[in-house]
């Protein structure tokens, strides 16, 4: 049964065409496509983050987490020409190309526990000139330095190229890159399901089937992974609900994922012609719908990196109960024109969740309570 409260809140809702969503939601049905779109199609954004946040709370009380954490981005030169990325470049002349050896990672992992991280997470570009061996020592030597640090790493597009380079199997990556010291998958690669989409902004990556193919082996050899969805640009309503309902179909199928994190694309320096950053509207709707459809994922991630930090504090009420973490030194959204600081501090993530009048709690990656703050 439902609160008296929450009763009464959604006794308010104005859009009559949300009505039959509404009971479905509190009888504990599962949201279908048709739902889904009523759901982003409704202007009564009140209700339907009223609704998100009552299964919010439901499923993890009043808490919300953070994790101090490190991104670490090896390089930036990369194979793949994708049409949203501001990040990567294919030239290694490029002024803006970078690549790090061995020992700069380590002094960036090193500086990130020193400041109490427990995750470090590593994206980055495919590099035409680096073999697998180049990525598996890097995780090797990270693991050998810092022996209790999780390292989450490496995308399902970059598992693919390591498996290209190899000629080896998606399994077989995973698993050498497993007896390295890699313990959990990044989502990021996901953007947009529809094949429709990805012609227009990614026809090089990899589609979805090989995405939650790559998740899902990874999931059966015990590595859990977040998983993400990228939108703001030339995707429909359907288009989001669709990607949502593959996902939770292969979360059916596994329950490896631990995370669910809209990316609100960034629209600067890229080859797409979309000039207009998302609505606050539309990223609080987002994470709305994704909290009521993504039923069988545990948490979903307002990401303050991409949406900025009073967003994501309002998130918390709209059915986000994660803010990600410290990152210390985020670049792919940055060179894309975030808005946002490239790093955020313990004390005042702290107090972003205590004002949202929720409880903050550091956690570890796989969403362990490290410490409670009442």
């Amino acid at each position: 049964m439902f609160s008296l409260d929450i009763e009464k809140a959604l006794s308010m809702a104005t859009d009559k065409n949300i009505f039959p969503v509404i009971d479905k939601v509190l009888e504990g049905k599962r949201l279908n496509m048709e739902d889904g779109v009523k759901l982003f199609e409704s202007s009564d954004l009140l209700t339907v983050g009223i609704l998100a946040n009552y299964v919010t709370e439901k499923k993890n009380g009043k808490y919300a987490y953070f994790v101090i954490n490190r991104q670490i981005n090896p390089t930036n030169i990369c194979a793949l020409d994708c049409k949203f990325c501001a990040f990567a470049t294919m030239d290694k002349n490029d002024p803006k190309a970078y690549e790090m050896n061995y020992d700069e990672i380590v002094s960036k992992a090193k500086y990130a526990v020193e400041q109490g991280a427990s995750e470090v997470h590593i994206v980055g570009g495919l590099h035409p000139d680096w073999n697998f061996d180049v990525y598996l020592n890097m995780i090797s030597i990270l693991r050998k330095n810092f022996s209790d640090l999780h390292i989450k790493a490496f995308t399902a597009v970059e598992i693919d190229y390591f498996s290209k380079l190899a000629n080896i199997s998606y399994e077989e990556v995973l698993i050498k890159l497993k007896e390295a010291g890699l313990n959990s998958l990044p989502g990021g690669g996901a953007e947009i399901f529809s094949p429709r989409v990805r012609r227009v902004i990614a026809p090089t990556k990899i589609g979805w089937k090989k995405y939650l193919e790559i998740h899902k082996i990874a999931h059966r050899l015990g590595l859990h992974s977040t998983t993400t969805m990228l939108y703001g640009h030339v995707e429909t309503y359907e288009e989001r609900v669709d990607h949502m309902l593959k996902i939770r179909e292969a979360q059916d199928e596994t329950g490896g994922f631990t995370c669910f994190i809209p990316l609100a694309y960034q629209p600067e320096n890229n080859d797409l012609n979309i000039t207009e950053h998302t609505s606050g509207i539309d990223d609080l709707k987002t994470i709305a719908v994704s909290r009521l459809i993504l039923d069988n994922l545990p948490h979903i991630k307002a990401y303050w990196v991409m949406i900025g930090e009073k967003i994501a504090q309002t998130a918390l009420n709209f059915g986000a109960d994660d803010m990600d973490g410290t990152v210390m030194e985020e670049k792919i959204a940055h060179f894309a024109g975030a808005k946002s600081p490239t790093q955020q501090q313990k004390e005042r993530l702290i107090r972003l969740i205590k004002e949202a009048g929720k409880i903050p709690v550091e956690r570890d990656t796989l969403y362990n309570h490290i410490k409670v703050y009442q």
